[in-house]
């Protein structure tokens, strides 16, 4: 796939269709962009071949699956730490949900759920055990506001 994959206007609908409603019909999306169910189908399909759609999701409750705190954790990296072994860094935590390798000052960002203050600190514990963290901060989110919640 092309760096910049054009869009051509109903593709870019139904993929607005999509992220706000991963679970519509075809039948739906059809009678919204004006297509047809097998013709929807069609540019889905190709959506995906070209990894323009990468996949479906769910959005969760994390509060009632018991891990209701959600943070942010900068880490901060000794000079020679490759960006391979700062990716991996949490590996096997299953409270990460993601890290970013990041330009600059900190090396990488942490994205956690967990399920309170203690959790927290073991797993901020854990993200430390390499001996290559050489700092951290925490930032505990308070309110989040997503595009999806203003409709977008």
């Amino acid at each position: 796939m092309a760096a910049n994959y054009e869009l051509d206007g109903i593709d870019t609908e139904i993929v607005d269709l999509l992220v706000k409603d991963g679970r519509r019909t075809l039948s739906d999306i059809g009678t919204a962009v004006g297509l047809s169910a097998p013709a929807v189908k069609r540019r889905l399909d190709r959506l995906e071949e070209d990894g323009v759609i990468l996949g479906y999701t769910a959005l969760l409750d994390h509060s009632k699956l018991g891990r209701p705190i959600e943070a942010f954790t900068e880490l901060r990296f000794a000079g020679k730490t490759k960006v391979a072994d700062i990716a991996g860094v949490a590996s096997g935590l299953a409270e990460v949900e993601a890290v970013h390798t990041i330009a600059g000052d900190p090396d990488a960002l942490v994205h956690m759920r967990v399920r309170d203050v203690a959790d927290l600190t073991r797993v901020i514990d854990l993200l430390r055990r390499t001996g290559k963290v050489t700092g951290t901060k925490t930032l505990i989110v308070l309110a989040s506001d997503t595009a999806s919640d203003r409709g977008l």
